[in-house]
């Protein structure tokens, strides 16, 4: 845990010694009253947290850690790529959300796509909240107060036409794929902008393994030097069996270029990881 994250309200109440960030601030990081620990607000300021009085177990309320905060950056801003991805295995969507989180993408899209398995979608990954636990689980490891926003949908069509066709998406509220944002962080991701206010570019790639196509990095880096304003990035990644020709052709409709990455075939989550950090290297990120 290299940052303790709260929720702005936590910051002016105790923090009991049975929460998880009490356990790990006490036995792994070894603090004691007077010490400091690196904390942050989710969506907002990262900072030092100062202890300033330790309760024990024993006492009635079961014991509690009392702090101050005093916030001294912005907690490490996101970057303005956003994945769509087509649904992957369960156990393959918690890796990914963690990696995507701890490169500080903006945006992950998950979508279902007509070669995915369409069991994967039923999953309880995202209805029962742990898909947002893991995007925050995957910020703490970055350090970060920032946590990308989560989309879903039911089909690559809902998803572009929601994303590129100016369409409003539907709020999900039963964790269902109605389509939508189901997980957004405190404030939104805030991109770059044009000049005179206008919004950046957008660069929309699409992997794929079927030629011809132009390096992703060779294609990404081209594009990016036409524009003066950072452009964001829309970086589609199709499920474990790929596009079908109806997607590409789809794909290619709302102007994204599909690029290949290497010869080999990765897993999903593999790929995105790659590719996103791939894109956030031609932005200057990992430099």
């Amino acid at each position: 845990m290299n940052i303790c994250l709260f929720q702005s309200e936590e910051l002016t109440r105790p923090l009991p010694l049975h929460d998880a960030r009490a356990v790990h601030i006490l036995t792994v990081l070894h603090k004691k009253c007077g010490d400091q620990f690196t904390a942050g607000v989710i969506g907002g300021a990262s900072g030092l947290a100062t202890i300033t009085r330790l309760g024990t177990q024993s006492d009635r309320d079961g014991g509690s850690l009392d702090f101050v905060f005093t916030a001294t950056g912005n907690g490490k801003p996101l970057h303005p790529v956003t994945l769509i991805v087509g649904f992957p295995r369960p156990i393959q969507l918690r890796r990914l959300l963690r990696d995507i989180a701890g490169l500080g993408c903006a945006r992950v899209v998950l979508t279902g796509t007509a070669l995915g398995e369409k069991s994967y979608m039923q999953s309880s990954l995202v209805a029962r909240g742990a898909a947002r636990q893991l995007l925050v689980d995957g910020t703490v490891q970055a350090g970060s107060t920032h946590v990308p926003e989560l989309e879903l949908y039911r089909t690559l069509p809902e998803c572009l036409a929601a994303l590129c066709g100016g369409r409003t998406a539907l709020q999900s509220t039963d964790g269902n794929f109605a389509g939508g944002t189901v997980c957004c962080p405190e404030t939104a991701p805030q991109l770059p902008g044009g000049a005179a206010g206008e919004p950046p570019p957008e660069i929309r790639i699409a992997l794929d393994t079927v030629p011809p196509a132009p390096a992703l990095t060779t294609h990404a880096r081209t594009v990016m030097q036409q524009h003066e304003a950072s452009p964001h990035v829309l970086a589609a990644i199709g499920s474990e069996r790929g596009w079908t020709d109806a997607e590409r052709a789809l794909l290619e409709s709302y102007g994204f270029v599909r690029c290949r990455m290497g010869e080999r075939i990765l897993r999903t989550e593999s790929a995105a990881t790659v590719a996103a950090a791939l894109l956030l290297s031609e932005l200057g990120v990992l430099d």
